[in-house]
């Protein structure tokens, strides 16, 4: 700086950091925030940013980690492959380490993982294989035995195996928790986790038992995961199902020690992902639904406290990663867990209310690649014709299919042709007012149900989402 800039601008200006070598440099050192829109009782709560991280999450830690010690024992050779079992984001760390060092990554992601989480991974140059979300270990589809299984059909293949490697809870016992000791002057009460792995349980734990013994782990866990019921009697319940990511085991992992565990909360989905919409609205952080699940719980432990103490949570994961789920209100109409009144009749199973805005549909003068270019970004498979106001018509799929299809000749021209030339406009419709069985002859005939309020177009009904309603109230 000159000395001229130096004087009009260096008593202002906080030292920067300089240029680093690699983004991997940049890996933890992140902020702490403290909450102050949340009611948190006596407490003080803050919240470590691990998103910042640079690919997005805590996760980033322990990948670097277990790279590097996979590297100096030999079990990771140049040009090698790393195959792993991940919710997402310990597959993004390892692709973000291990990728620009020359290793082949592969991973083994449960279906209910993120479209964007599995978009970020493919965009990394990661090789990510899908299996079943719903069955548990011991199960051939099971995405751990899957990658197990895997790592040992592949020549020299090295599993990374963040469930008991111990370079995982290393990473955390020698960076966050020092971190975390240092940006909060060294008076920390307790530190609410939840658990995918153990890593950050154990890592942390075992810090701030050498360090100061008055913090107390605290455990955030989904409801229907085993770990807060084994914490609370001791006893292993059957694992049930949850939307959160991340975070909740049916099994307890090898590198998680649940003794170190204080104090244990269940968390339901639905509040989760309230709370972690309640982060975004209020303070301005964009963060994963695991966060909600981390701050809810906190927000409990925070108010249940006598005397004032100084709490710390995490955002796990950026939101970024969640747009299409866990901030998409239709999404979490369809999931069950936004508040809506419930009638008893076809209108519950509207997940895209027309009333509501939420209908995506088009213009009988609009052209066949429109109504294409809607369904893509809806993700639906059939649209609603409306003209001023009245539903005069539906289009699916296979009718823009059967005017397009033909010669080659010409072919790119027909998308041009107006909806009305495609749409069916012989409609059968129900009243909201009617019960789930009249939607049985309708989806008989292979068709989408279409339903009215008297005179007014409420919305469609489709077989997804009589599943989804099924599956809500099961």
């Amino acid at each position: 700086m000159s000395a001229k800039a130096e004087a009009e601008f260096g008593g202002a200006m906080k030292r920067l950091q300089p240029p680093v070598a690699s983004v991997l440099d940049l890996i933890g050192e992140t902020p702490v925030v403290e909450l102050k829109k949340f009611d948190t009782g006596k407490c003080r709560l803050f919240i470590k940013l691990e998103s910042q991280n640079p690919g997005g999450s805590i996760k980033d830690r322990i990948a670097r980690s277990m790279i590097d010690q996979a590297e100096r024992d030999g079990r990771l050779q140049r040009g090698g492959v790393i195959v792993e079992a991940t919710a997402g984001n310990t597959g993004l760390g390892l692709a973000q380490v291990g990728i620009p060092r020359g290793y082949r990554i592969i991973l083994i992601v449960p279906d209910k993982m993120s479209r964007e989480k599995v978009q970020h991974l493919r965009a990394l140059g990661a090789e990510v294989r899908l299996t079943r979300s719903d069955v548990g270990k011991g199960h051939p589809e099971y995405y751990q035995d899957i990658a197990e299984k895997l790592a040992a059909e592949i020549p020299g293949a090295f599993y990374a195996n963040q469930f008991s490697n111990p370079a995982n809870p290393l990473a955390h016992e020698t960076t966050t928790g020092p971190e975390i000791w240092q940006q909060l002057d060294g008076d920390v009460d307790a530190v609410v986790v939840g658990v995918g792995s153990g890593g950050t349980l154990s890592g942390l734990g075992r810090f701030f038992a050498g360090v100061s013994p008055k913090t107390e782990m605290v455990l955030a866990d989904p409801v229907g995961s085993v770990l807060a019921p084994l914490v609370k009697t001791g006893e292993m319940v059957e694992a049930g199902s949850w939307t959160v990511e991340g975070i909740g085991e049916d099994f307890v992992p090898p590198n998680c020690d649940l003794s170190l565990v204080k104090k244990a909360y269940s968390v339901s989905d639905r509040h989760s992902m309230l709370a972690v919409r309640d982060l975004l609205s209020k303070e301005g952080i964009l963060a994963g639904s695991s966060s909600g699940t981390l701050l809810s719980a906190a927000l409990r432990y925070c108010r249940e406290q006598k005397v004032p103490k100084r709490v710390v949570t995490f955002v796990c994961d950026s939101g970024n990663k969640y747009l299409s789920k866990v901030f998409d209100d239709f999404w979490l109409a369809e999931q069950g867990l936004a508040e809506r009144e419930q009638h008893g009749d076809l209108s519950d199973l509207v997940a895209r209310s027309h009333r509501e805005g939420g209908t995506v549909f088009v213009g009988p003068d609009d052209t066949l690649l429109t109504a294409y270019g809607r369904m893509r970004r809806g993700d639906v498979s059939q649209l609603p014709v409306l003209e001023d106001g009245k539903l005069v018509g539906i289009i699916d799929e296979g009718d823009i299919l059967g005017k397009v299809d033909g010669p080659y000749d010409g072919r790119w021209q027909r998308f041009d042709q107006p909806v009305r030339t495609a749409m069916t406009a012989d409609l059968h419709t129900l009243q909201a007012n009617q019960t789930l069985d009249a939607l049985l002859p309708v989806f008989d005939r292979n068709e989408v149900a279409i339903v009215f309020d008297g005179d007014e177009f409420v919305g469609l009904i489709t077989r997804i989402d009589l599943i989804n309603h099924l599956r809500r109230n099961r």
